[in-house]
């Protein structure tokens, strides 16, 4: 069985700690008035790494909210998931589809008691990479605290990176411009196996174009969307369902603007060349190679289209309007 949805937690505060609708802090909810436990990622106390921990109180849920660009830990996980599996413990298991992959391979046998729910993944960037980030931000800002990859305060889709006090919009962070731009993606990525092959009961993602699909589910601030894949998970969602703001999507129309949920990256030509150099170069020179300010570059592909489309308008002119957020040009015919 499959069936999508658009969905978010009727409560704004579950939402604006979550990446995009509070769907999973949901379920973990639910799951732990159950006597379940929960198992996803947080990050170390340092802040270099992302790492699996074993949750079974809602006080310490706040940790696994967001997202983490990074790969995870999983030291003995899977060993104590099995454990409280064989315990009778519903067990809510969180991560990339590779992740839910290798834990089923790994139990080698179905329990009713385990739910699987994971991210539809763009890729995992490069541990090496994220630690020299963080040790660059150090180096201006002092020792880093607290790391938020999804802060939504200056709106859901403009989201950025929030370190201590400095908020960094995504089309101005490093960081996520080399992640976006496939240069730091792990090689198996590039051909990710979990695209075709799906152990999950649940896929949850930002619902990209929902302004297209259901523009009425889309308020800005985070929608999810919900693709169930097996009756144990559509019996999870029945049980929240109550909490949530939901409509039932098409599947084809609501992934057409995710494509990370049926294709991987498309590994750059310059990936080797990016590795060796995160070898031997400064985080400066990285960010000047594969970093560049790509607004501005975005905004003058935007001219350029618009000095196109203006030349088929009859009477037509084009005024720029800047925007902190967004940037837009308008477009008009007299």
């Amino acid at each position: 069985m499959q069936k999508s949805y658009a969905a978010y937690s009727t409560e704004d505060s579950i939402r604006l700690r979550s990446s995009s609708g509070g769907f999973f802090s949901l379920c973990s909810e639910y799951v732990l008035q159950k006597g379940g436990v929960i198992y996803g990622v947080t990050m170390s106390k340092d802040c270099y790494t992302a790492e699996y921990i074993r949750v079974d109180s809602a006080n310490d849920l706040k940790k696994l909210c967001g997202s983490k660009y990074l790969q995870a830990n999983l030291g003995r996980t899977f060993q104590s998931v099995k454990k409280d599996l064989e315990n009778d413990l519903v067990v809510l298991f969180s991560g990339t589809g590779c992740y839910v992959n290798g834990l089923e391979t790994f139990l080698s046998k179905k329990y009713d008691n385990l739910i699987c729910i994971d991210v539809v993944c763009h890729g995992v960037p490069s541990p090496k990479l994220w630690r020299e980030y963080a040790k660059f931000q150090e180096s201006k800002h002092g020792k880093l605290e607290q790391i938020n990859f999804r802060a939504k305060e200056e709106g859901w889709k403009k989201f950025g990176m929030k370190e201590n006090h400095l908020y960094i919009p995504r089309e101005k962070d490093p960081f996520m411009n080399m992640f976006l731009d496939d240069f730091c993606l792990r090689p198996s990525c590039y051909k990710c196996r979990a695209k075709k092959y799906r152990l999950s009961d649940i896929s949850i993602a930002d619902f990209w174009g929902i302004e297209k699909v259901t523009p009425e589910m889309n308020d800005g601030m985070g929608t999810s969307l919900i693709i169930v894949r097996t009756e144990k998970g559509q019996k999870l969602f029945d049980s929240i369902n109550e909490k949530l703001n939901w409509k039932e999507v098409d599947y084809n129309e609501a992934i057409r603007e995710n494509p990370a949920e049926y294709r991987s990256a498309i590994r750059p030509l310059q990936r080797d060349t990016f590795f060796s150099d995160l070898q031997s170069r400064s985080f400066n020179f990285m960010i000047r190679k594969y970093a560049p300010d790509t607004k501005k570059i975005r905004l003058r592909n935007l001219w350029r289209k618009a000095k196109r489309i203006v030349k088929k308008l009859c009477g037509g002119g084009v005024i720029p309007k800047t925007n902190s957020n967004y940037g837009i040009f308008f477009i008009f015919q007299s």
